[in-house]
Parts: C-alpha cells; structure tokens; sequence
C-alpha cells in the first residue's frame, strides 16, 4: 500500500477520501530531549516518525504530522523542552474531538516517549469512533532503553545523526536486584530524575549498535503494530 501523508492531502480530495470508506488517522507522538552524546536530541520523533510512516503504508493509513514535544521533565538539567503532563493530554483530546468533527472514526496515537505514557488518552467516545493508543516498545521482545543499544540501532537504520564515536555505555541493571531496578524505574520517571540514576544520560550500552539490528527491530515493531491494528 501507499502511505498517505497528511502533507500531501488537499481539503476537497480528503474529504472525499473520508466519506468514500472508513479511514484510520495515524498520530504519532515524540519528544524533544537528550539522548546522550551520540543521538540528536529529536530522537524519540524522529523514530515515531518512522514507524507510523511504516505502518501507514502496511496498513493504508492516513499519516498525520508528528507532534515532536512531550512530557520530559525527567532529564533535568540535561536538555530537554517539555511541556506539562496535563497539557498534552487536553491538547490531545481537542485534537480527537476536531477530528470527531471531521467525520473520521478511526485514530492511532502512536507514542515514542515513555514520559508521554500518562498522558495518551486511552479512553475517546464521539458517536461511534474508536481509538487505540500504543506506545510502540510494546511491540518488540528485546527489552527497550534509552539511547541504549535498541534506540541506536533504530536510529543508525534510519538517520545518518549518529556519531557512533560518541557513543559510551550508561547505566546497566543487568545484575541489580530487583528491588534495586524497581527503584531505580521510579527515581528516573521523577522531575530531574533520570541524571540521577545515569549521568550521561544514556540508559543502555549503545557501543555494539548496528544498523541491521536496528532494520530487525523496526520490522518487528511494525509487524506487531499492523497485527494489533487490524485485529
């Protein structure tokens, strides 16, 4: 299928396209922060960006623009531009209302950022429309990270941003006891918390990323995603 990007549609034509069949909108969701020496601070959009862009053309989706700032206060004092949590989710809901307006039935929040998680909207009821709302780490078996070895390898697929000689390990919890890594999990979602639990800002070791595991991640990722969508 061919992916229809919002950017590419005209008001008569998308019109027409909503009423000729039962359309789904894809809205992907990102952020703006650090993600260690090696990545661009547009990391988490620019991977959201990618995968929607992939499950639009999969699934016959209409893309839309990715809203590229999110919920990262967690990374002070290291670089982030967050917005408040309770911001995002009435920006997000006005947004599906419009939408609701507009005669389409079907949506997709599709998120890239962890720190966005409580303020997907989860619940949407205008006539009869349906959302579903997806962080799309879910859909992948290696356990996630943060400018780690999984964001790398993403990002060394799809960007030529990552300065892989920058790149240096930062925290690892493998050996940690559980109750360790669950206080950890906590301290690093708190406001300032992530410097706290890793100084580098990096969560993961990035160092043996490679770009075929990063093309074996996305593929995975939006298989899942299309079987979950289409279910």
């Amino acid at each position: 299928m061919t992916v229809m990007d919002a950017s590419e549609l005209y008001d008569p034509e998308f019109r027409k396209l909503i009423k000729s069949k039962k359309q789904t909108v894809i809205i992907p969701v990102g952020s703006l922060e650090q993600h260690g020496a090696h990545l661009p601070i547009t990391t988490d959009s620019d991977i959201v960006t990618e995968i929607a862009s992939r499950l639009g053309k999969k699934c016959g989706f209409i893309v839309f623009p990715t809203i590229s700032y999110g919920v990262s206060e967690e990374h002070d004092p290291l670089f982030n531009t967050s917005v408040d949590s309770d911001d995002l989710s009435v920006w997000l809901n006005s947004i599906l209302l419009s939408i609701g307006r507009n005669k389409i039935k079907s949506v997709v929040i599709l998120n890239g950022h962890h720190g966005n998680e409580r303020s997907i909207p989860r619940d949407w009821h205008y006539m009869d429309a349906k959302l579903r709302s997806y962080s799309y780490w879910h859909f992948m078996k290696h356990e996630f990270d943060h400018a780690g070895f999984v964001e790398t390898s993403i990002m060394l697929a799809i960007s030529d941003k990552v300065k892989m000689k920058k790149a240096k390990k930062g925290l690892i919890t493998k050996g940690m006891s559980e109750k360790e890594i669950q206080r950890i999990n906590k301290l690093s979602t708190q406001p300032g918390g992530f410097p706290k639990v890793t100084k580098n800002g990096v969560w993961g070791d990035p160092t043996k990323a490679t770009k075929k595991d990063g093309k074996k991640f996305l593929a995975e990722i939006v298989r899942n995603l299309a079987k979950e969508c289409q279910s």
